[in-house]
């Protein structure tokens, strides 16, 4: 089954498992399930990060029984546990919820001053102005504090995100180099995807991140890859 339909100037092609395609298209943005799911508490996914990888190899998401933090960089697929401690994922795990695209920015540019969070993502959306409402992010450099969480994994039967949420670790990585990425969509996919900006962050020597709550950027390189595009996977009963 694939179901087309234009949201506020995003087209989004919905297919299920059996119609996926290792097809890479760049600037296509790829997802499993939704976010309006994810909130309901469908934890577990019948996506594979083996699969995930085949459609981007920049994003982020979760693992099934919301097991940490996902962030993807470079094609490596990275889990930050509950205390931001990070791993490899194993390409045979699964994911209830992911974004990813095979990133390719079109847009460069250098912030060199540091920017509290809220003239941070002005500074983003300032940039992406007549590009569209989406758009795949890429920040390096150096950070005067990134604010994260991560969540332990849950277990069955499953509590909505917003009760498991409630057992949260929340920390601060002050004076780091690191990475952030994440995505920009916009409020007309309000049960589809998080609005706004959706950002996760591992430091520049893969041992530490999770999800930003805010962040301080100090002298950052930004990478900007805008989409009119994504392609989502519907698991079962979603």
């Amino acid at each position: 089954m694939i179901d087309h339909r234009l949201i506020g100037g995003l087209h989004v092609e919905a297919v299920r498992r059996a119609g996926l395609h290792a097809e890479v298209e760049p600037h296509v943005l790829f997802q499993t399930s939704t976010i309006g799911a994810l909130l309901e508490g469908a934890f577990d996914g019948d996506v594979t990060f083996a699969e995930l990888a085949e459609h981007g190899d920049l994003g982020l998401g979760t693992l099934n029984g919301l097991d940490g933090e996902m962030i993807a960089l470079e094609g490596s697929f990275l889990r930050a546990d509950a205390d931001g401690a990070i791993s490899v994922i194993s390409p045979a795990a699964g994911t209830p919820f992911a974004v990813v695209v095979p990133f390719a920015p079109e847009i460069e540019f250098a912030l060199e001053k540091e920017l509290g969070h809220a003239e941070f993502v002005a500074a983003l959306d300032a940039r992406l102005a007549g590009h569209g409402a989406s758009a795949a992010v890429r920040v390096d450099g150096r950070f005067g504090r990134v604010h994260a969480r991560s969540v332990p994994r849950q277990e069955r039967p499953y509590p909505t995100l917003a009760e498991a949420a409630k057992s949260q670790h929340v920390f601060d990585f002050t004076d780091v180099d690191g990475t952030l990425v994440g995505f920009r969509f916009p409020d007309h996919v309000d049960g589809v995807e998080i609005t706004g900006w959706h950002l996760h962050f591992v430091d520049a020597a893969r041992e530490r991140g999770g999800h930003v709550l805010s962040c301080a950027p100090a002298g950052v390189r930004v990478q900007l890859d805008p989409s009119g595009e994504l392609h989502m996977e519907l698991p079962p009963g979603v």
